[in-house]
């Protein structure tokens, strides 16, 4: 198991969608960090605190990307896990972006 602690391993400041949005979107995020977790480790852990909030368009790029570039909802579930003591809700949030776009 890795833990990718975004506001360390990524920026403390993550915004944006797109990666023209800005060195810190959620698409650089996932296509840089977090899709190279995915295909190489059984299980990651996402620490979400220390981050100076995270919008939902970085939230959404970031996992509901993670479905529509092929990856199920099962496998996601079954491979990652969230810590976010800062925001709880946090989780709930992430969790209805793998929800909503398995509907595709």
């Amino acid at each position: 198991m890795i833990t990718i602690k975004i506001s360390k391993d990524f920026s403390p400041f993550p915004a944006g969608r797109c990666i023209t949005d800005g060195n810190f979107s959620g698409e650089k995020f996932r296509n840089d960090i977090l899709i190279p977790a995915i295909e190489n480790n059984d299980v990651i852990c996402i620490d979400f605190d220390g981050g100076f909030g995270y919008a939902s368009n970085f939230l959404e790029e970031v996992f509901g990307g993670l479905i529509r570039s092929g990856y199920t909802k099962a496998k996601l579930l079954k491979q990652l896990q969230f810590i976010s003591k800062d925001d709880p809700l946090l989780i709930s949030e992430v969790l209805s972006y793998l929800e909503i776009n398995s509907w595709c």
